[in-house]
């Protein structure tokens, strides 16, 4: 097979990152404070000239939980009914609220509604599930519209890019479970080049061993900070593991995945099996890019374009439930 190639513009990019962090180490060598600092410094060049928001909420999350969760709401001009909570990725390990800041302004501009941010405990010092615990926590407080989150309205979405795609998806698992209890599932799934499986040797991971950017290696190194050997095989932490029942029972989906990225074969997997399962889940391929380009949206025209996909999937869902309400209202 050959190798994806990538674009013009994929490849100016690339060009330019070899020339300004060509001298530094890999961030998953350093001590995780270390890497970690290195990982927001990167970041920070695709979090400039942010889109204006009309209102952006920071706080505190507190109320039944024994640490804070830092978390933020932005509020685009005119929101309409509904909004989303954007899981950031990084290995769980990397990255917050600020690396995934720009991002989370496109997506709440081009979904038309509020995005949801938060600050979950990072691996190796808190592994599983500590962060997906937190995402929990903070899409309960959510979905049950307490505290801050008590103005919002409509269907409620979950997001997520890479190691935040994989939390949004075991959110999702875990809500199932808790659904009778506590729990309450999303009503849409929008998930980026996740993570959803713990093999190595898929046809991605071999072809996009060493990158560009993403390695097999990183992979490797996020997992062992995450998830020691024996837990691999949870659902919760390889959702690919997630038995016909778990899966079909998922609300609607909208995937995405890098062409040029080891993590890609994760997300043709998943994929495929929903589709075995007779649902109608979307999924589209963005060629000639490498994992995380949706964080370089200001000079990358897919990472643009994926973003309006995903804003577009989610404003198509909401005229779709109403439209269904609607007609169950006139046949009663």
């Amino acid at each position: 097979m050959r190798a994806a190639v990538p674009s013009p513009e994929m490849r100016t990019i690339l060009e330019r990152l070899a020339q300004e962090d060509g001298g530094l180490a890999d961030p998953t060598m350093m001590p995780p404070s270390e890497g970690r600092a290195q990982a927001s410094r990167s970041n920070q060049r695709w979090n400039d000239a942010t889109p204006p928001m009309a209102q952006i909420c920071d706080f505190l999350l507190t109320e039944g939980t024994s640490h804070p969760i830092a978390c933020r709401i932005l509020f685009p001009e005119n929101p309409a009914s509904g909004a989303i909570l954007y899981l950031h990725g990084g290995g769980w390990a990397y990255c917050n609220m600020d690396t995934h800041d720009r991002a989370a302004r496109l997506l709440a501009q081009e979904a038309g509604v509020p995005v949801v941010l938060c600050d979950y405990r990072l691996a190796p010092e808190h592994p599983f599930p500590a962060g997906l615990d937190d995402c929990i926590h903070v899409w309960r407080a959510m979905a049950g519209r307490h505290g801050p989150f008590a103005g919002l309205t409509g269907p409620l979405a979950i997001s997520g890019d890479s190691a935040g795609a994989n939390l949004a998806l075991a959110l999702m698992i875990a809500e199932q479970k808790a659904e009778r209890d506590d729990g309450t599932l999303p009503d849409l799934g929008l998930l980026f080049y996740g993570v959803y499986g713990a093999d190595f040797s898929t046809p991605s991971y071999v072809e996009c061993a060493d990158g560009p950017g993403l390695t097999r290696g990183k992979m490797m190194r996020y997992f062992d900070w995450y998830s020691p050997q024996a837990s691999r095989q949870e659902p919760l932490v390889a959702p690919l593991r997630a038995s016909d029942a778990m899966l079909r029972a998922l609300p609607p989906l909208y995937l995405n995945a890098a062409e040029i990225d080891p993590l890609r074969s994760d997300s043709e997997q998943l994929y495929a099996r929903l589709s075995s399962l007779g649902r109608a889940d979307r999924f589209r391929i963005h060629s000639g890019v490498v994992h995380g380009f949706m964080q370089m949206s200001l000079e990358l025209e897919e990472a643009r374009q994926a973003l309006s996909d995903a804003g577009a999937a989610f404003r198509s869902f909401v005229a779709q439930a109403a439209k269904k309400t609607e007609t169950m209202e006139e046949t009663k």
